[in-house]
């Protein structure tokens, strides 16, 4: 269900949102840099009269050396057994895109809240803490309404009452490579990262989205709120989210809504069939 909502900021916003870049000029011969071809998604309102949300697709080309894929949250174990089972579903195909996006040139970034001591003699880590240190530029203003599910429970649905840390790493199923990752937790650390590495453009996927992959320091808001390209794997990612909490609709349809909702105010989507591609 698509919400009628005015968001005054957006149409101010939206062409730096929209995180597209122009393709190379002509066919791509030998010599013409790599680029990831993108096509992205976001639901902007109708100007003709009406609140009414729609979907608009662009085609993005992205250099893959101005690229980070951020890895959020990817936890070895949650306390919510639902979240274990579905991130279990998902690991594969997001190993996949890190091996394919890091074959690209791309930066990879794990970043695996609250477990940095379990990285202390990584180099992947040490990546991360030994670039320069840069200024960080002022937040640029953006709205931030209200999430369209409630996980004032704290999301479980699966009848686990109140949280606690049950993670120590990532998850196994993903791999570091030590001599061309990183590893952080921090946005401010990352960015002095980006900026010795000229990254500009953000590819984010893993969980929560309506939690962690929207709120961490080195996530969607924090991000475009600097001012950087964005796009979050739509198919990779899950919420914490209790179907017996409002709008009473399955988990997947709350997944849906929250994605739905990135695409309106923060950023567009991309699918991980994109990032495969050869």
């Amino acid at each position: 269900m698509l919400i009628p909502t005015l968001v005054g900021s957006w149409a101010a916003l939206a062409p730096l949102l929209a995180g597209a870049v122009p393709a190379p000029d002509g066919p791509a011969g030998a010599g013409a840099p790599l680029r990831l071809a993108l096509t992205s998604r976001k639901l902007t309102q109708d100007a003709d009269g009406y609140n009414v949300w729609r979907a608009e697709t662009t085609a993005a080309a992205w250099a893959p050396t101005e690229t980070a894929l951020v890895l959020c949250d990817v936890w070895d174990k949650h306390w919510c057994r639902g979240a274990n089972e579905r991130l279990a579903r998902l690991l594969p195909r997001m190993n996949a895109v890190v091996q394919a996006l890091r074959a690209k040139g791309v930066l990879v970034v794990h970043a695996p809240s609250d477990t940095m001591a379990f990285y202390a003699a990584s180099p992947a880590r040490r990546r991360v803490l030994e670039a320069p240190t840069v200024e960080p530029p002022a937040n640029l203003p953006h709205d931030d309404p209200p999430l369209p599910v409630d996980a004032s429970d704290g999301g479980s649905d699966t009848g686990e009452k109140g949280s606690h840390k049950a993670w120590a790493r990532q998850h196994p199923a993903i791999i570091v490579d030590e001599g061309r990752d990183a590893v952080s937790d921090a946005g401010r650390d990352l960015l002095n990262l980006y900026r010795q590495r000229g990254v500009r453009n953000i590819i984010i996927m893993g969980v929560h989205t309506n939690m962690c992959v929207l709120n961490r320091s080195f996530a969607i808001k924090q991000m475009v709120r600097w001012g950087f390209r964005v796009a979050l794997v739509r198919d990779l990612t899950d919420t914490m989210y209790n179907p017996a909490r409002p709008p009473y609709v399955s988990h997947e349809e709350g997944t849906r809504l929250v994605v739905e909702y990135i695409e309106k105010f923060w950023c567009p989507t991309v699918a991980s069939e994109d990032l495969l591609a050869p």
